[in-house]
């Protein structure tokens, strides 16, 4: 399994300042990832990648969410829609990967239309949340296709110079990101380059097929989800570290009492221990379920993907709350720009709000599938 260096998680630390007053990875970032060679890690052996189990993406996340969330997410996502391109076509993946792993944003919401014309669709439309577009070399985005009367729910590929960039990301957390809107504007997508959601959802796209491996059977949602709740937990983990080294070093002011002599504090960080410990199980047995699914070749039934929603759901919400119960007893100085503490509470608030995140929604779908309750059929699960 490939691992993320020490040495690769402290340069992400260090630049995260930067990446913030930037908005947007540095450049030595986007030069040391496409080093490190972790691009490669989910792309498909006849592309020239490593073409390794789907869950060998999410420990290397987790780890560069110790050096600065934001790099972890934009880095994770363009591992993870490298896949996602392998789930495309023979042609599309011929012409995406010509010269290896891209880096591709990809905003899914269906906010652009797709209209039939000869060969492919004529796409216009908007699109937020366009994580790392300004380092893009294509793009995906997600769209309502077909005819008036049959609209079907795709994802259309264009090269990056079909798009336009809205600069639109000013925001409290994940600033790092960049994740501007992009524009489309009477762009033709060749079918070769549309595959329908339906198909990316249950784990059937056409592109699996080409590779001789269930990496490219893991149905979609699960894999995003699982994926996007790595910088939640690998920030919280930070945290719960980083309250440790504080507790060790704090005097509290007035008292002059050395604050890991209170029990109070020595609570709080044994608490935040045991919940990341039952993360880490969760996420174990969460991806373990789907595995032993996709080696045996299995659709993976909608409640199991529900519970994969519903399990990293749950992930980000206990990483949110275990950072707010550490940061609770932190101190004022914890909230310094210069204290990355105060950053990482930040950056998990805004993952907390991603759609796949919605605690509510998470959990109504996964006791609706239990019970056979009728869900929609682009639902996302």
């Amino acid at each position: 399994m490939r691992t993320i260096s020490d040495d690769f998680v402290a340069c992400l630390a260090q630049r995260a300042a930067d990446a913030e007053d930037l908005r947007r990875l540095p450049d030595a970032t986007i030069a040391d990832f496409r080093a490190s060679g972790l691009a490669r890690l989910l792309l498909p052996a006849r592309y020239g990648g490593e073409q390794a189990p789907f869950p060998a993406i999410l420990e290397p996340v987790r780890r560069m969410a110790h050096g600065c969330a934001s790099s972890a997410w934009t880095l994770g996502f363009y591992t993870l829609h490298n896949w996602m391109l392998a789930l495309f076509g023979e042609q599309a993946q011929d012409e995406v990967f010509a010269d290896g792993p891209v880096l591709c944003p990809a905003p899914l919401a269906p906010t652009g239309r797709g209209v039939p014309v000869d060969g492919g669709v004529r796409l216009s439309g908007r699109w937020s949340w366009a994580t790392g577009i300004m380092a893009a070399d294509w793009v995906m985005v997600g769209a309502l296709c077909g005819p008036d009367d049959g609209m079907y729910p795709a994802l259309a590929l264009l090269p990056v110079k079909d798009v336009a960039v809205e600069d639109v990301w000013h925001t409290d957390g994940m600033r790092g990101t960049g994740s501007h809107d992009v524009v489309v504007t009477d762009a033709f997508v060749p079918e070769h380059r549309l595959v329908t959601v339906i198909d990316i959802y249950g784990g059937t796209a056409p592109g699996a097929a080409l590779h001789d491996t269930a990496t490219y059977r893991w149905p979609l949602v699960p894999a995003l989800s699982l994926l996007a709740a790595m910088p939640a937990l690998g920030a919280a983990e930070f945290v719960a570290d980083a309250f440790a080294t504080r507790l060790g070093e704090r005097v509290l002011a007035y008292s002059g009492v050395a604050q890991k002599q209170q029990p109070a504090a020595q609570i709080r960080l044994g608490d935040a221990r045991v919940r990341l410990r039952a993360l880490d199980g969760l996420l174990g047995e969460t991806v373990a379920t789907i595995e032993t699914l996709v080696a045996d070749g299995a659709k993976i039934p909608r409640p199991v993907r529900a519970q994969a929603r519903v399990a990293a759901a749950h992930i980000v919400h206990e990483s949110r709350a275990v950072v707010a119960d550490l940061l609770e007893s932190s101190g004022a100085s914890a909230h310094f720009l210069h204290n990355p503490l105060q950053r990482a509470k930040r950056d998990i608030d805004v993952i907390s709000g991603h759609v796949v995140f919605d605690y509510d929604v998470s959990r109504e779908l996964a006791g609706a599938c239990e019970i056979g309750v009728p869900i929609s059929p682009i639902a996302m699960v």
